[in-house]
């Protein structure tokens, strides 16, 4: 396909991260298949191989050589892409740490697929939250379109040179990696005029003129000034997006808030959530907006850094919130409720009722009843406990696992 004049084509979410790369003229693509983002790297694969894309496509022998191969290429001054999903990011994850450690602008694509055991295919988000600490920065896409235009905006972030870290760009496998959605393609042109090619900002290595970068160190000093130093570097990405994003918007007419607030600003009720299962909220607020229900829905783009006073901000004064985990912490409950938790309990107009849901896991589906059981909690006390959204024909055999697991009949399910 030519590359002049904007066209909108169908492409899944694979396909348009695939075209996020190809347009972004990224020089290196280090690769390794895993189920469900092998689409991805078979599509550069096969571009470069037809001389639509130039540069290196290498397949790797792991992903954890594939990460280290991507940060090293980054660090000597290349535009670096690649992908991976589920089980592959924990196989890389302490080359993960280590690249972000270096402070080397790249892109990542996550194609969420829930973890091992038991093996499943479908997707949750305890992958990509696996990674919430190595300090690369997240953004988790809803469509296909905003999978194409992340990556793009993840381009400018990772190669601000007040960030200059790994960005990651997050989408649901499955429901959204196979699923094809109409796609703006930009021409080539107006997407360098928002994207120039690279030029480092940082010293990069080269034979020439040795360095070290992140070299070991004794003594806790020098490791605290840079972890502080990493701390800070992504700290200033809200900003950065703000701005960056508000450009793309001025140049391509889509604009993506750190949050997208959705009906949010009369709303008794609100659903927080993220990813493609954002579209089944939105769905549910406009069934309960005709039945009368005032309903909203926060959706949660920028994950990391947490952009806690935006979205305290977007929650003041609405009375009884949900939030809507696709994830599970064992022991201890949903990932981003605790989170939001804290984001919003010191203002004095919080929210009345904060309630932690789990639903989603494994692909599982989120029903418009199950948007009724959360309004009925809500209404309720919610109390600690997380509500856990399971079909009425599940709850029997459900209530038999807990007894093998050793849980007391009375643990609250709805």
């Amino acid at each position: 396909m030519e590359l002049t004049g904007k066209k909108q084509i169908m492409l899944t979410g694979n396909k348009a991260a695939a075209w996020g790369a190809r347009l972004a003229g990224v020089d290196y693509v280090p690769a390794f298949p895993i189920t469900p983002q092998t689409e991805i790297v078979e599509t550069l694969s096969q571009w470069f191989a037809d001389g639509h894309m130039h540069g290196k496509y290498t397949n790797m022998d792991s992903e954890h050589s594939m990460f280290m191969a991507a940060g090293a290429a980054a660090a000597s001054g290349v535009r670096v892409f690649t992908a991976s999903s589920s089980q592959g990011i924990l196989y890389g994850l302490e080359a993960l740490h280590t690249i972000a450690g270096w402070r080397v602008p790249l892109v990542l694509v996550n194609v969420s697929r829930a973890l091992a055991t038991p093996i499943t295919l479908e997707p949750d988000h305890n992958d990509v939250l696996s990674l919430r600490d190595t300090g690369i920065i997240q953004l988790h896409a809803e469509t296909a379109q905003e999978v194409f235009d992340y990556i793009l905006m993840a381009y400018r972030i990772a190669e601000d040179p007040e960030v200059c870290l790994p960005v990651l760009v997050n989408l649901d496998g499955f429901y959204l990696s196979f699923t094809r959605e109409p796609v703006v393609i930009p021409d080539e042109a107006e997407v360098r005029e928002f994207l120039p090619l690279f030029k480092p900002s940082q010293p990069v290595f080269q034979a020439s003129e040795p360095m070290a970068r992140a070299s070991a160190v004794f003594g806790g000093g020098n490791y605290s000034y840079f972890k502080i130093q990493h701390h800070l570097a992504a700290q200033n990405v809200v900003n950065i997006y703000r701005k960056i994003t508000q450009e793309f918007s001025d140049r391509f007419g889509r604009f993506y808030d750190a949050v997208e607030r959705y009906r949010l600003d009369d709303a008794e009720y609100v659903f927080v959530m993220s990813n493609s299962f954002a579209t089944k909220g939105k769905a549910a607020v406009q069934h309960l907006r005709k039945n009368g229900i005032k309903a909203g829905l926060l959706k949660l783009s920028l994950l990391r850094p947490f952009p806690s006073q935006i979205i305290a901000e977007a929650l003041a004064q609405r009375p009884k919130v949900a939030v809507i985990d696709q994830n599970l912490a064992p022991g201890m409950g949903g990932i981003l409720y605790p989170e939001i938790l804290k984001a919003v309990y010191r203002r004095e107009d919080r929210p009345q009722h904060l309630l932690s849901v789990i639903g989603g896991l494994g692909g599982r589906d989120i029903r418009a009843g199950d948007f009724m059981n959360i309004l009925q909690r809500l209404d309720e006390e919610p109390g600690d406990d997380p509500l856990f959204l399971f079909d009425e024909k599940d709850l029997k055999q459900f209530d038999q696992l807990r007894q093998i697991a050793g849980f007391s009949r009375e643990a609250r399910v709805q």
